[in-house]
């Protein structure tokens, strides 16, 4: 099982091209033979269960970056703590400003500490490996490479990538999705909404204001392309010789049927992401209250399953809403609309 953030079949676009793009094509297959070995340490994470009522861990932030010093051992030196100034690093303040960002989103719009809702420590370490060319959660911590140069610049770069991989953690000690097929796209629609979230309330944006592209910057000038996904507008994220066109649907009428990335866990992610994108809308104002709020109550609320299709998926989000603003309201009238644009039946 593998939740980084750039997938497979674009990383194997770039891998095939040597003949144009020579690092980028020897970073993307070196970054492709990490896969199997991050899938294994994220299936031991799935396992994680939450903190019981005993752990000694305190409501409050608390961040460690470490660097990899281009190594792929985790991990790394310990280069910046809670509290302590800017190294001069943008990978190192970046990530750590990002984690911060993060933990502010779960801590003043749903009065969650860290990802397991106790105080966990955020433990992040950048330069890992050489032109890494991906961002991971591997369980424990969250990952990030500096990329090739050529396709990617460095992946701390964007904060929505950083609060997706964090959103993995929330997604591990939570709703804990399977990582295949439908199941497995809406963890990574779930971490893409909240990675976007992250971003939107730090910037103070609307949802009619913000950007809702995951992986913004990460491109070189050398791309056609903006993002790596556009939740607004699935599909239309990069247009480029190399790369091809950004492959996302944004509704069931496209579903992909494939037994590649673990079922298109990053391809069918399209349609819940444009499904929360057009309830956001809908609901105007800012999108981690109302819209975000519905989502996470629909992560956190027991009983929904692991293996959760779309469907249900969305029959929950109804629900939830329902349940937190009333039977009709707005609210549930939006998100109810939202899914029935893309098909996806409640």
């Amino acid at each position: 099982m593998n939740c980084s953030i750039v997938p497979p079949y674009l990383l194997s676009r770039i891998a095939d091209r040597p003949d144009r793009l020579a690092a980028a094509a020897d970073a993307a297959r070196r970054t492709l033979m990490e896969f199997t070995s991050v899938a294994e340490t994220r299936q031991l994470g799935r396992s994680a269960m939450p903190p019981s009522s005993g752990t000694a861990f305190s409501p409050k932030l608390r961040r460690t970056v470490f660097d990899a010093l281009g190594q792929q051992e985790l991990p790394g030196k310990e280069v910046r703590t809670e509290g302590t100034p800017p190294t001069g690093d943008p990978a190192v303040d970046e990530t750590y400003d990002g984690l911060g960002a993060t933990y502010a989103l779960f801590s003043d719009a749903y009065g969650r500490s860290s990802v397991d809702g106790a105080g966990q420590p955020l433990l992040a370490t950048v330069h890992y490996g050489r032109d890494y060319d991906n961002a991971f959660w591997n369980g424990a911590q969250m990952v990030l490479g500096d990329g090739d140069g050529e396709v990617f610049q460095r992946f701390s770069k964007s904060l929505t990538v950083i609060g997706h991989e964090l959103t993995h953690g929330v997604i591990q000690y939570t709703a804990n999705f399977v990582y295949q097929d439908q199941a497995g796209a809406l963890n990574e629609s779930v971490a893409d909404v909240f990675g976007t979230l992250v971003e939107q309330k730090l910037r103070g944006q609307t949802a009619e204001q913000a950007s809702w592209l995951i992986g913004e910057g990460l491109f070189t000038p050398e791309v056609s392309g903006t993002a790596l996904r556009s939740m607004s507008a699935p599909g239309t994220a990069y247009d480029d010789d190399v790369l091809g066109k950004d492959p996302q649907p944004a509704n069931m009428a496209d579903y992909v049927e494939t037994t590649s990335d673990n079922g298109g866990v990053h391809l069918n992610s399209g349609i819940p992401n444009h499904a929360f994108y057009l309830a956001a809308v809908r609901l105007g104002g800012f999108a981690w209250e109302r819209a975000g709020q519905v989502w996470y109550d629909t992560i956190t609320e027991p009983g929904l399953p692991v293996d959760c299709t779309f469907s249900v998926f969305a029959a929950a989000t109804v629900a939830a809403a329902e349940k937190r603003y009333g039977s009709g309201s707005e609210e549930s009238s939006a998100v109810q609309a939202a899914w029935e644009e893309v098909n996806v039946m409640v």
